[in-house]
């Protein structure tokens, strides 16, 4: 695998599905439709058979647990050539922004008495990553399995922002940072990702991996401030007409 493949591998250890299914090299996810990570095709590597193939059994997995067929490709890649040949189409359907940027960077020093991370989230901290103070089984299992941190930070008496850290291979994963609206541009965000970075550094990790879409100007612009430059990017594919016919139809 080449430097990006086994990076990728490292991110989908950090953001483990509820079900996940070997074909070669690729991995076959399930999360109950919790992100389009946990819930497509992780097509890295080599899947043991032809990738047209392999699309066939990709189809058959999401047809069963009711999910749209999807893969993930690290772009200009072999792989993905192989996916367009084979009559796939960019799946721009994805909400979250279908085409993604991975930042890797160096753990910044320096304390951060703003923030801290927690060993266990609060519901406060359900509320603003993931949206609900009791969210799904599915959601739980995807960011809280593995070695994870649930950094918060407090302004005016209540948890202002939010982010989770997973430590994997000496890599620092981090995802859902959020900041209440009413407390923005106030330096929170950053506070956070000091924070988590210091307990990343407590638990082993030297550097920090980021997947973030390319609309999100603003999530862009921190990490870039933070050191953070771009590894590779990765895109949704989806089959186009005809190319993945349901057998239960």
């Amino acid at each position: 695998m080449n430097d990006a493949e086994k990076l990728e591998i490292v991110c989908a250890r950090a953001w483990p599905p509820v079900v996940e299914r070997p074909l070669g090299q690729w991995r076959l996810r399930w999360a109950d439709g919790f992100t389009g990570r946990a819930n497509s095709a992780l097509a890295v590597g080599d899947p043991g058979i032809a990738v047209s193939e392999a699309l066939k059994a990709v189809c058959d997995f999401a047809h069963d647990l009711a999910i749209p067929a999807v893969v993930q490709v690290i772009e200009d890649d072999a792989a993905e050539r192989a996916v367009a040949a084979a009559g796939w189409v960019e799946w721009t359907e994805h909400a979250a922004g279908h085409r993604v940027s991975v930042l890797t960077g160096p753990l910044p020093d320096g304390p951060a008495p703003d923030g801290e991370v927690l060993d266990e989230p609060t519901p406060e901290w359900w509320e603003l990553a993931a949206g609900d103070r009791d969210p799904s089984d599915a959601v739980r299992h995807v960011l809280t399995t593995g070695k994870v941190g649930y950094g918060v930070v407090e302004a005016d008496g209540v948890t202002a922002g939010a982010v989770r850290g997973a430590v994997v291979d000496g890599w620092l994963h981090v995802s859902r940072l959020a900041v209440r609206p009413d407390f923005r541009r106030r330096g929170l965000a950053s506070a956070l990702m000091h924070a988590l970075a210091g307990w990343g550094r407590e638990h082993g990790a030297g550097s920090w991996v980021l997947q973030v879409a390319l609309d999100n100007a603003g999530a862009l612009a921190l990490y870039s401030r933070l050191g953070c430059t771009e590894h590779h990017r990765y895109r949704y594919w989806g089959p186009g007409p005809g190319a993945c016919e349901d057998p239960q139809s």
